[in-house]
């Protein structure tokens, strides 16, 4: 992989150009293909040539090169490029990361450090930078904007605007990450926008996260200079983003799934310049429905051209983070390509990473040597024992926080419960499909423990689910039917180092340990993703219906999404801006 803003030697330019005008050989001829054109949406048949990393020329010339790729007439597209992710929620280091993305035609992603920023900080980010250098995937980097999200979360750092402009300084963090905490923008809250101002002053781009938000607020926060948003609710709210000018990435993660609300949009040309991201997704939905290959499938199935789609998988979010070195198969664009059978199935034929074969087949290219680990173990408690996790409700009806599926959102709800007749505590009936959850403070020990009640779960029996992925702040997050076994999770997570774990009547069942900052493995692709089957299964036995309960488990914590969260101060009401009494 070549290093992102190295410039290119006359020599090598010089070299482009002989083998451009046929005067000698290029490196590698992929011939027979039909080239996406993502200038004028055409397809037509061409030749692709590439020397030392670029496309040296496309057309039917009759090129000669050191390799020959022969094509018996499959597209040839540009390497995808998803517009945000965060690739800690992928619970896999960087490398192996692209040995599941590469072979279905990924070869960029903008990235979000801010998981691991909430964790360890500057020291953090860079040691995830440095864990993403000479793969066969371009990770760029936005510097994180929220750590931590709000004044709500009890982080592990703190990043100002001095630590935000040093990370913008770097040779491949090319952006500020998304502006979580828009009331602060709309407050004028000096620190907040003094990291806006630390990015649109170099001329980078600005991501927003706004959900819900509307009106007069909307134009207000778009005017602070925030140019993209991965957080609409419905058709509506996206339409307004696109005609204020943000680029509406429409998302498709593991916990919330926004691609088919927005289809109609897509399908009607509505909105402007979109782009596709992924945001969190977990290993097992990448391997079992790829990655942006599976979401144009679904986006030309519905009746988008593909030409069309292709473009906005591509080069929109190259030219709207000034990558303008990528996202087209054109001469003098980086080669970076993905061949496809068909513009239909979108099945993986070869990527091409750079000028070199990649992946071919969408099968995985060998094991990466993996970075030592040197975070430790970043799981600190205070004092704590299962009296933390009584909770003794005022009365017979209290707030609950209410899981809407394949949504990160949260409703409001009041609902009855049961109260043990001696104590007062919140006591387990099936029936009605309320569990409690915990969050517990996991940074400096403070004992510091937030308790509520959440639905949607599902428990039919005793047992608890815990996890140390908790957005943003990722103290522990625990729910379950009873104190003990919320006990019980607490201290598998502490012992080993963060992770998932589920715990079925006192015993633990399941765990998928997460080494590295309690937020990602250290281990191969398909031994993680056995894992996360593992602790999904245990969930099930449980009663849980989600699709990903572990990832809707840790968005709970997040105090910029509605309506109701759970932090390690209690309840949360974010449309309020308090915590609540339960």
């Amino acid at each position: 992989m070549s290093t992102p803003g190295k410039e290119v030697d006359v020599t090598l330019l010089q070299r482009r150009m002989r083998v451009a005008l046929g005067q000698e050989p290029g490196d590698l001829l992929l011939k027979g293909g039909h080239v996406v054109n993502v200038f004028t949406g055409q397809t037509e048949p061409a030749n692709v040539l590439i020397a030392d990393g670029w496309i040296a020329g496309v057309g039917p010339y009759d090129w000669t090169a050191t390799e020959e790729l022969s094509l018996s007439g499959e597209a040839i597209i540009p390497g995808l490029i998803d517009a945000h992710m965060h690739l800690e929620s992928t619970l896999l280091m960087p490398a192996e990361l692209a040995r599941v993305v590469v072979p279905h035609g990924t070869t960029t992603v903008l990235a979000d450090p801010h998981e691991i920023g909430n964790v360890a900080g500057v020291a953090g980010i860079k040691s995830l930078i440095d864990a993403s250098e000479s793969l066969p995937l371009e990770v760029f980097f936005l510097a994180p904007s929220c750590v931590p999200a709000s004044k709500w979360e009890s982080a592990g750092a703190e990043l100002d605007h001095a630590a935000v402009a040093e990370l913008l300084g770097h040779p491949r963090v090319i952006g500020l990450a998304e502006v979580m905490n828009f009331p602060g923008v709309l407050d004028g809250n000096d620190e907040v926008l003094r990291k806006v101002l630390s990015a649109s002053s170099r001329g980078l781009p600005v991501d927003g996260h706004a959900p819900g938000l509307s009106g007069q607020e909307l134009i207000a926060y778009v005017a602070a200079g925030v140019r993209s948003d991965h957080e609409s609710f419905g058709l509506e709210e996206a339409h307004a983003k696109a005609d204020l000018g943000m680029l509406v990435q429409v998302r498709e993660g593991s916990s919330a799934r926004n691609l088919d609300t927005m289809l109609p949009l897509l399908v009607e040309d509505r909105l402007g310049d979109w782009c596709l991201a992924t945001d969190d997704i977990h290993v097992d939905d990448l391997i079992d429905h790829g990655h942006l290959d599976g979401l144009l499938r679904r986006i030309v199935a519905a009746g988008v051209p593909a030409a069309r789609a292709v473009r906005h998988a591509t080069l929109v979010p190259a030219r709207h983070y000034r990558q303008f070195d990528r996202g087209a198969v054109a001469p003098g664009y980086r080669a970076d390509l993905f061949v496809v059978e068909d513009l239909v199935d979108f099945a993986a034929h070869s990527t091409i990473k750079d000028g070199e074969i990649a992946a071919r087949s969408a099968r995985p290219a060998a094991p990466a040597e993996r970075p030592s680990l040197t975070t430790g173990n970043t799981i600190h408690l205070g004092p704590l024992d299962r009296a933390a996790f009584e909770l003794r409700p005022a009365s017979d009806e209290c707030p609950v926080i209410g899981i809407i599926p394949d949504s990160i959102v949260t409703k409001h709800e009041r609902r009855a419960i049961r109260r043990d007749a001696v104590t007062g505590c919140w006591v387990f009936d099936p029936k009605q499909d309320v569990a409690l959850v915990a969050c517990i403070e996991r940074h400096h020990a403070t004992g510091r423990v937030g308790v509520g009640l959440v639905s949607g779960f599902g428990f039919k029996r005793g047992g608890a689910l815990g996890s140390s992925v908790a957005h943003d702040a990722h103290n522990l997050m625990v729910t379950g039917t009873n104190p003990a076994d919320m006990m019980t999770c607490v201290r598998a997570l502490e012992e080993m180092g963060g992770g998932y774990v589920a715990v079925s009547d006192g015993t633990v069942v399941a765990r998928l340990p997460l080494q590295m900052c309690g937020l990602v493995s250290t281990l191969d692709f398909r031994m993680v993703r056995g894992q996360l089957d593992g602790v999904a299964a245990a969930a099930r036995g449980l009663g849980c219906p989600l699709a990903a309960p572990f990832g809707t488990l840790s968005f709970l914590g997040l105090s910029v999404i509605p309506e109701l969260r759970i932090t390690d101060r209690g309840v949360f009401d974010v449309s309020r801006q308090q915590i609540i009494a339960v």
